[in-house]
């Protein structure tokens, strides 16, 4: 199909064409169709030349706009699904103005289509040339690429000019062909830093192939003889969205346990973003604006990375107004991150290196419902005067496995459940629990507790209590709960 711009025909700006617009019209190829005056759809014909009238069809349009002082360029040719075996480089030289080349589902073979044939297709965007019969690819593509399809084909060379050098290029389709690892050069895409896209499935590769371009999102290598993933194989591509690496000869071994870690939070992240799951990677900063771009975020995993304090900026977190559930286990943090997100509901922050808390970075968390701080080295002493006083809607606080020698005092009204097992607590005294009316689950298990160590006025006016674990104590300690029929 060939269109071209022609709106003067209907526009009463434009004066009557006369007989060009009559030899125009007449110049519609033979067998072929015209619906509109932009188009010469040649699709289908089971043709087994390249009609050389499309050709003519140009240049007439061409006189007819050089009588207005304007000039229109062809911008589309789809002679697919014919029998074409060749595309003649002078009927193709005449068509400088192309955007759109599509060949595909023909019979063309790579001597079929000569590399002169795109030294003049300059401005050549889209080239579809599947389901042919090429077994190289084209040694010089233009420039101005964008997307490239030689899929179904029985490619087996890769040249480093056939995608190199494209600064638009955004999509490259190579999947089912004969591809090996010797057929693609270390430089194929160089100088092509904006591909998006990648499909190389299907095909005959044995390992990834090196120097892939970081801009990549999409990488498909599923159904190849892939055996080994190295070592930072995929360090650069930051902004990996899907990889498809399935049906392959894949073992345990063959993956390097840091292959796929990421060491910053992708760029550029969608702007309605909900959930961003991250954990088990490498991620050691976490900047002022990593985050800036997913507002929407309700769900934030960061758990398993390698954050510290340090490298946490201030205002990481404070622009996601809408974060739910925060989830920094197992990092290095040494202190409370600072501008938490007051919608927040779930903080999880066990298995860091917290000594010390402070009011301060929980002021406003008056929605937070649970706080785990399990497996640090807080102690009573290091937790600051007011620190829990607006956590007015919490009901679980985890503080088992960190150094605490008694139960904190000035704990949150509204709390349910209390997790202080394997700390260092040896005595509950009768206050323990006067601020904590509603708790109804108390974990004291693996302390130093004897029978003598808890005060009996403990438990007076817990009458929602329900459950108390205090096994894995040097003695056995029993705890009578307060009778059901005092509670409401």
């Amino acid at each position: 199909m060939l269109r071209w711009t022609t709106a003067y025909m209907e526009d009463p700006a434009f004066p009557h064409l006369g007989d060009s617009s009559q030899s125009l019209l007449r110049a519609c190829p033979r067998q072929c169709s015209c619906p509109r005056d932009d188009t010469v759809d040649c699709s289908g014909l089971g043709l087994r030349v390249f009609p050389d009238n499309i050709t003519k069809a140009a240049r007439l349009r061409r006189r007819a706009w050089r009588q207005q002082r304007h000039w229109c360029e062809p911008l589309h040719s789809t002679p697919q699904n014919n029998q074409l075996r060749e595309l003649p480089y002078n009927e193709l030289s005449r068509l400088s103005g192309l955007r759109t080349l599509d060949l595909h589902n023909n019979l063309i073979s790579s001597e079929g289509l000569p590399d002169e044939a795109f030294e003049s297709l300059t401005q050549l965007e889209h080239f579809y040339v599947a389901h042919n019969k090429l077994s190289v690819a084209p040694q010089f593509l233009p420039r101005s690429l964008r997307v490239a399809d030689l899929a179904a084909n029985e490619v087996v060379e890769i040249f480093p000019l056939t995608f190199g050098e494209k600064p638009e290029l955004r999509s490259v389709y190579l999947h089912d062909n004969r591809l090996s690892n010797t057929g693609l050069p270390p430089n194929t895409f160089h100088g092509s830093e904006a591909i998006t896209t990648l499909s190389l499935s299907s095909n005959r590769l044995s390992y990834l192939p090196p120097s892939l371009p970081a801009s990549l999102e999409r990488l498909h290598l599923q159904n190849n003889l892939i055996s080994r993933v190295p070592r930072g194989a995929l360090s650069l591509q930051t902004q990996l969205r899907e990889l498809h690496l399935q049906h392959n000869q894949l073992t345990d071994s063959g993956l390097d346990a840091t292959t796929f870690r990421l060491e910053r939070v992708p760029p550029a992240l969608p702007r309605h973003l909900k959930a961003l799951v991250m954990p088990h990677n490498r991620v050691a900063v976490l900047g002022a604006r990593d985050l800036g771009s997913a507002r929407t975020l309700v769900e934030l995993n960061l758990a398993y990375n390698c954050l510290a304090s340090e490298r946490v900026h201030p205002v990481a977190f404070r622009r996601l107004r809408a974060l739910h559930s925060l989830d920094l286990a197992g990092n290095q943090l040494s202190r409370l991150p600072q501008g938490l997100p007051t919608s927040l509901r779930s903080l999880r922050l066990q298995r860091n290196q917290l000594r010390a808390l402070e009011p301060e970075p929980l002021a406003g968390l008056n929605k937070l419902q649970e706080l785990s701080l399990a497996h640090n080295r807080l102690r009573v002493g290091n937790i600051g005067p007011g620190t829990w006083h607006e956590l007015q809607a919490l009901q679980v606080l985890d503080l088992s496995h960190n150094e605490l020698s008694f139960v904190p005092p000035d704990l949150p009204e509204a709390l349910e459940e209390l997790h202080l097992q394997a700390n260092c607590i040896s005595f509950v005294g009768p206050e323990a629990f006067l601020t904590t009316p509603h708790l109804r689950a108390l974990f004291l298990r693996a302390n130093r507790l004897h029978m003598t160590s808890i005060s009996a006025e403990a438990f007076l006016g817990l009458s929602h209590l329900r459950v108390v674990d205090t096994a894995e104590n040097p003695e056995q300690v029993l705890v009578q709960l307060p009778s059901k029929g005092r509670g409401p």
